[in-house]
């Protein structure tokens, strides 16, 4: 994974949370949703004002995740909804600091049950995935309980302000009775309270990363097996990117070639 360059974005700080053993995430999301929303204006699409809250409190919780993590590793959250029936899919990349997400409302499978899929890749390592139930609609509280199941420590959401969250997760030795006591309120005055240690400071964009090269490799084996049934009569067609719902027109000229130069090579 190559290091992009950080001369914008929004920051994450985090903070060892001294005498607790707690580690403290914290970042302002208003840079990330106004880029956010210019990607939708961009391409034409926007979300139903219910499930885009989901997906902005799921691209929040993700973001917070990954500034606790160690720089090696991206992260893939996959959260299926029965009621209303849709995934919510936020994906970050600690290396390229990078944090995208989509929402799916057509042609999901409905399993039977809500679940939360978290896939972890390292470099050089095999993907690890964990999956959870879970109940509710609150992108925070799910995570909550993910941690609760599948991490080896508990950690918690709260809100600071509209648009800034915080992260709070407990470390070895944490006091846990003061981690659970929590609230809202308390975290508000948490500079006053408690002593915090600045531990790092990393910069994330919203950034897919996406192009037309690599639309061509997903299509490529369809193209080669049914390339009718891919583009029937039409000349082009339209190809939305399941991470962040970019638009890509592919012509079915320039996948032939790319097709014909990759059985060349």
């Amino acid at each position: 994974m190559e290091t992009e360059d950080q001369t914008d974005g929004f920051e994450v700080r985090t903070y060892f949370v001294r005498g607790r053993n707690a580690l403290l995430a914290r970042a302002d999301f208003g840079e990330l949703y106004v880029d956010y929303y210019l990607h939708q204006g961009q391409y034409g699409y926007h979300h139903a004002p219910e499930h885009d809250g989901m997906l902005k409190e799921a691209l929040a919780a993700l973001a917070l995740h990954c500034a606790s993590r160690p720089w090696n590793e991206a992260w893939a959250w996959t959260i299926h909804f029965r009621q209303p029936l849709l995934n919510l899919f936020v994906t970050g990349d600690n290396r390229r600091g990078i944090i995208v997400g989509q929402i799916f409302t057509e042609n999901v499978k409905d399993d039977g049950r809500n679940l939360f899929c978290a896939d972890l890749v390292r470099e050089r390592e095999d993907t690890r995935r964990s999956a959870v139930e879970f109940e509710g609609l609150e992108p925070f509280a799910i995570v909550e309980e993910y941690y609760r199941q599948s991490e080896q420590r508990p950690a918690r959401y709260f809100r600071h302000g509209a648009e800034d969250f915080v992260m709070i997760s407990a470390q070895p030795g944490c006091d846990m009775e003061w981690f659970n006591s929590l609230d809202d309120n308390k975290v508000h005055a948490i500079d006053e309270t408690e002593t915090l240690g600045l531990l790092e400071q990393r910069v994330y964009r919203w950034r897919c990363g996406c192009s037309q090269e690599r639309m061509f490799s997903i299509l490529a084996p369809i193209m080669r097996t049914d390339p009718a049934g891919l583009f029937g009569d039409e000349a082009v067609i339209r190809m939305s990117c399941p991470r962040c719902g970019a638009i890509h027109l592919i012509t079915r000229e320039a996948l032939e070639a790319y097709v014909a130069e990759s059985t060349r090579a």
